[in-house]
């Protein structure tokens, strides 16, 4: 029998066609932006979100004539990027782009109080769709089923390199509760230190965006076993999902865009009605075909409800995910 877990509604909001419409034009009434905004990123720059929010910034700036800059602010899992926007101006003039590993997975592990709800969310610009459960050629893996053979097995005897208490531990945790597996998870560090650390036989698998293991696998130094898409992303070739192979697991990371709370509904539409603008140009979708990222957006509604959603799963892993902490 094939066992179901969504993380999230992504996957089922586009099955059901349930994008609400938007206006076509944006409001004129709403005297917005003035003046340069500032986009404060959870991560260091080089990575898939940092990417995401630059590429927000550049259309931002051809559709609209204004600046929109982007600040990095890494730390404390996304939680010092979170303290500035929540203590700054509600003007618009300061936006915070962030995903689920910080809006839930710290709120879940108890790492913060805060909630997306402490925020006024816009929409989800963006969702990654390269992530792919990928082992080393060491570890003797060679498929996902021969890794539930082998965990089954011998319970714990593969190694899950991940960083405990964020996303991607979500990710291995809810691969052992689909597929009936106990995997030994290990702090392995950021995604460079996990893929040199399957490199060098320390970490058995993880699951690691695309970009950052291409090479390796079709060097041979590792398998990719599966994506976690409820459809082939075909950005990543050939690589089944977990579906296909009967393990039928969405495991989404949306990218959301948020405003500080009491901040004028009006600019929260405006930015919404915007990146909604740059989603539907064809040259915005050429841009994020090198992080192997096909086109998405959800608006206010749509987003509230898929972070709602995510945080009811993600609460079944409270006590790991605060042990890893």
């Amino acid at each position: 029998m094939k066992k179901i877990f969504r993380a999230s509604l992504l996957s089922a909001l586009i099955g059901a066609g349930a994008i609400t419409s938007h206006c076509a034009a944006i409001a004129d009434d709403v005297k917005w932006p003035t003046r340069p905004v500032q986009v404060v990123v959870i991560a260091n720059p080089g990575g898939d979100t940092d990417f995401n929010a630059r590429m927000m910034a550049k259309y931002f700036n051809e559709i609209t004539g204004k600046n929109m800059v982007v600040t990095n602010v890494a730390g404390g899992g996304g939680t010092l990027a979170a303290e500035q926007v929540k203590g700054a101006a509600a003007d618009g003039n300061t936006i915070l782009f962030t995903h689920p590993g910080q809006l839930i997975v710290n709120e879940v592990a108890g790492l913060t109080e805060d909630s997306f709800e402490t925020f006024d969310v816009a929409c989800i610009a963006g969702v990654d769709k390269s992530a792919v459960f990928v082992a080393s050629k060491q570890s003797g893996v060679t498929s996902m089923q021969d890794l539930i053979e082998k965990s089954k097995a011998n319970p714990g005897s593969v190694t899950y390199g991940t960083e405990l208490g964020n996303f991607s531990h979500v990710q291995g945790l809810q691969l052992e509760k689909l597929a009936g597996i106990k995997l030994k998870m290990v702090d392995g560090g950021t995604v460079s230190d996990r893929v040199v650390g399957m490199l060098g036989g320390r970490l058995d698998m993880g699951a690691i965006s695309y970009g950052a293991v291409q090479d390796y696998v079709n060097g041979g130094q590792m398998v990719a076993l599966g994506q976690p898409n409820d459809e082939r992303n075909e950005l990543l070739g050939d690589i089944p999902t977990l579906k296909e192979q009967g393990l039928n697991i969405t495991l989404d990371k949306p990218y959301v865009v948020a405003f500080p709370k009491g901040t004028d509904p009006a600019i929260v539409k405006k930015m919404a009605d915007i990146m909604k603008q740059i989603s539907e140009r064809p040259e915005y979708a050429e841009d994020l075909k090198k992080f192997k990222q096909p086109v998405s957006y959800y608006g206010t509604e749509e987003a509230k409800q898929i972070l709602a959603k995510t945080r009811e799963d993600f609460m079944q892993f409270k006590d790991a995910l605060r042990q890893g902490k």
